[in-house]
């Protein structure tokens, strides 16, 4: 069920909350503030919030100073410029520095939508994944969202967040507890597992029902921390299902697919499909079709879980 609220006002109501608790967050924007829907935050704490203009790059350098003078700045563009524009300085002045900047990348892949290819992120998550110290959550819906936030704040370390702006597919109830860093068991099953992470998450509870009918019993784990990866989870599902799919808003190069074929390369290899964009470019359109051009839907998941089922039946070769 599509949520009623769109995640970036559910973001910009708990960023409130928490900046009423906490005076040291500060917020700010490369003249994106309505886009990222903190024009609330803006009006409620005019002087906690920086607008540095069309300068990505700077704007990740004020926040390592304001973070050095010990507030928590929250900097806010689009994936492609949070990361990929921003990398040297999030690496030098953040990482490199070791200090305590949230970085917030939004709309990433499908996500862009109509802003087309220039403005989408498929590669942020392996851009940041190279960091130091570095860690990576993409909330699902805007319960988890809410939930996750709060962790966020009192993590001490840089993170980077990739936001999907807008309704959301509903996953969570409010009886949901985040726990930064540990996968969440969505559905249990013996014969394969689904590891997804953002918009995915929803597609692969579908692919679960669909392989359910035809009696296949299926693990869903929603991965929203990509760093640190909970490689507990991921070696515990090798172990009890024998194989494994990741799904992804994201190249299969350098994300979530990347870091649970490293995790069981190096300890409990098992068979493995990555559902994810296949090394190209974005284009222009809205996220139903992308997520069919991109091979990323609940049909693509289902396929791919035939195929890891198979492959185990076969030994794992192929």
């Amino acid at each position: 069920m599509i949520e009623s609220r769109e995640m970036r006002s559910v973001y910009c109501d708990t960023m409130i909350a928490l900046a009423k608790e906490n005076p040291a967050i500060v917020d700010l924007e490369a003249d994106l503030t309505a886009a990222h829907g903190m024009k609330p935050f803006q009006t409620a704490y005019p002087d906690r919030t920086f607008n540095v203009g069309v300068a990505e790059a700077n704007m990740v350098g004020v926040a390592a100073g304001l973070s050095a003078c010990g507030k928590i700045p929250f900097v806010h563009s689009f994936a492609t410029f949070s990361s990929r524009r921003c990398f040297d300085q999030t690496a030098i002045s953040v990482c490199y520095a070791g200090l305590n900047v949230k970085i917030v990348g939004s709309d990433p892949g499908v996500g862009a939508e109509l802003n087309g290819g220039t403005h989408m992120a498929l590669e942020d998550v392996g851009i940041m994944r190279t960091l130091p110290g570095m860690s990576i959550v993409e909330p699902t819906d805007s319960v988890q969202l809410k939930k996750a936030l709060p962790a966020i704040v009192e993590h001490d370390g840089p993170v980077y967040i990739r936001l999907f702006r807008r309704k959301a597919e509903n996953v969570f109830d409010e009886t949901y507890e985040f726990r930064f860093g540990k996968a969440d068991l969505l559905r249990d099953g013996s014969d394969v597992t689904i590891l997804a992470s953002g918009v995915c998450v929803a597609n692969a509870l579908e692919a679960a029902e669909t392989l359910a009918g035809e009696g296949l019993s299926v693990r869903v784990l929603n991965v929203h921390t990509v760093k640190p990866l909970d490689v507990d989870a991921v070696l515990k599902a090798a172990a009890e299902t024998g194989a494994l799919v990741t799904a992804e808003n994201h190249s299969v190069i350098g994300g979530l697919g990347s870091a649970v074929a490293e995790a069981l390369a190096e300890a409990l290899p098992a068979p493995l499909e990555r559902v994810g964009v296949k090394d190209h470019f974005g284009q222009v359109g809205k996220a139903p079709y992308l997520m069919g051009v991109f091979g990323i839907t609940a049909a693509d998941i289902a396929a791919a879980s035939r195929r890891a089922v198979e492959r185990k039946a076969e030994g794992g070769r192929k």
